[in-house]
């Protein structure tokens, strides 16, 4: 992914997952995620203005596979 400008420097960011043509990010978020929900939440917002569309998933949602390929389903074919 290429680099996004916000607020009048370049930043760039690390997906989990991405989808160049529908511009889709998945992120697996573990423990970690939950003493980073303002970096998390920052992240998001820039990437939404830039027109991406992130997915969050807990880790433990990946247990439920039908729910999680419903989830991507819906996100992939719009």
């Amino acid at each position: 992914m290429n680099g996004i400008e916000y607020e009048g420097r370049e930043r760039f960011f690390v997906a989990d997952f991405y989808c160049a043509k529908k511009k889709l990010i998945v992120e697996i978020d573990g423990s970690i995620h939950e003493q980073q929900q303002e970096y998390d939440e920052l992240r998001t917002a820039i990437l939404n203005m830039n027109r991406y569309t992130v997915i969050r998933f807990e880790n433990d949602e990946l247990s439920d596979q039908n729910s999680v390929i419903k989830k991507l389903s819906c996100h992939l074919e719009s």
